[in-house]
């Protein structure tokens, strides 16, 4: 079975859940009301309080439409089950003080397996997207088995983790996963064949026989997509295209301020997107080969560096010096030529540039993007801006943990798998 039809496999099983159901299995196995998928406008509620910040009751209706006694019922409600929190009255205004209310952070809790070609983490998060808990283990090469010995090690540590009461928050485990992860194996260096054993494996159900919680699964480039709009500040942009510069890099697109995942999941699968060769005069090459870590630590191999610091602390890496500089240069040219085509398409508000990469370094990309995308031929185009993403490393990892949370809790145009063919 495939990975993309696992993921279809895995919002089947979700939509069959009974309101009320936990997913986990055995004993137990309902959840109080609380941690139910909301009704409509309750998810209208938390949408707007987790995209812009505190709301008073009155803010909240005047902000969706609805009457002052139905938006004061709802959060009510949602203050009674424990996912929205009552702040200090807001003072200094003529009247009474105006009460703001808030996402309660321990509202709801989720688990992100973030599966790399390097490397593998498993994050927990709470409501408001912190991080909780985190496991990371670095490989040469992935495989099933490596994959399946994490989790089966560290998933009981994250569960551990929580608190009896924290435990029947938790909202699912959310898997960010490369589609055909057997392709590129020469690329990382892998013996050959080594990664044909993933053709046959179906990860989805692999994960699932070792979790208790209801497992989901996506693109790994549009999960972190997700983190950028759901935890992220991806919302304030209505419409935007996604690249998130990993081992190899990937993508995904926002439009109208939702995640669009395709017909496939494969949305903004950009690393497939043709731009200059610079080794053969008007030939092309994908952007994957011109915009990935990988081709960093070709580089620094060459030159009889370690590079074991991009993967083992991908928020603090080694002083690269000149061959990290050469990189952006070459990255930044092939992702100014690769947003031309996107914005050529889609009329995007904004380009984001995010990736498994210290953050000073995400800026030095980001700001050589919009300057070499400055001076390409754009007539005919509509500006775009070119903006740093906001989650970082992590969001891989973040945005799997995202997937059940809008399941359960996004507002319905917010969640994830309703555009996508199943």
């Amino acid at each position: 079975m495939t990975e993309r039809r696992a993921s279809h496999m895995a919002q089947a099983a979700f939509d069959s859940v009974p309101a009320g159901d936990t997913g986990l299995g055995g004993a137990g196995a309902r959840h109080a009301s609380q941690s139910a998928p909301r009704l409509p406008k309750e998810r209208l509620i938390l949408s707007l309080l987790r995209r812009h910040g505190p709301l008073s009751k009155i803010e909240a209706a005047r902000q969706t439409g609805l009457s002052a006694q139905t938006a004061a019922a709802l959060m009510n409600r949602l203050g009674s089950d424990g996912l929205i929190a009552r702040l200090d009255p807001t003072r200094g205004r003529v009247g009474q003080p105006a009460v703001p209310y808030a996402l309660a952070p321990e509202g709801a809790f989720s688990l992100g397996l973030k599966i790399g070609r390097r490397s593998c983490d498993l994050v927990l998060v709470d409501f408001t997207g912190a991080l909780r808990w985190r496991a990371h283990r670095t490989f040469a090469w992935p495989t099933p088995a490596v994959i399946l010995a994490f989790v089966k090690d560290a998933l009981p540590k994250a569960l551990d983790s929580l608190e009896k009461r924290q435990r029947a928050r938790l909202a699912g485990l959310g898997i960010a996963t490369p589609f055909e992860l057997w392709n590129w194996g020469d690329q990382i260096g892998a013996p050959k064949g080594a990664m044909d054993v993933w053709r046959g494996f179906d990860i989805h159900a692999g994960i699932s026989a070792l979790s208790p919680l209801l497992v989901t699964l996506c693109n790994d480039a549009t999960s972190a997509c997700a983190a950028e709009l759901f935890f992220g500040e991806g919302w304030k942009r209505r419409d935007f295209a996604y690249f998130f510069v990993g081992s190899f890099i990937g993508g995904g697109i926002a439009l109208d301020g939702v995640l669009y995942p395709g017909r496939s999941g494969n949305a903004g699968a950009f690393g497939s997107m043709p731009v200059s060769d610079p080794a053969r005069a008007g030939a092309t090459q994908q952007l994957i080969r011109r915009a990935s870590i990988y081709q960093l630590e070709s580089r620094l191999r060459a030159a009889d560096i370690d590079p074991s610091s991009i993967w083992r602390t991908p928020e603090a890496w080694d002083d690269f010096g000149r061959h990290l500089d050469a990189w952006i240069e070459e990255a930044a040219e092939a992702l100014a030529q690769a947003s031309v085509a996107a914005v050529s398409v889609i009329d995007f508000e904004a380009i984001v540039i995010d990736g498994a990469m210290p953050a000073s370094v995400r800026a030095r990309l980001a700001a050589r993007v919009a300057d070499i995308l400055g001076a390409l031929d754009t007539q005919g185009l509509t500006p775009v801006s070119v903006h740093e993403g906001t989650i970082g490393a992590d969001a891989r990892a973040i945005g799997g943990a995202a997937l059940p949370l809008l399941a359960n809790f996004g507002h319905e145009r917010e969640a994830l798998f309703k555009t996508a063919a199943i």
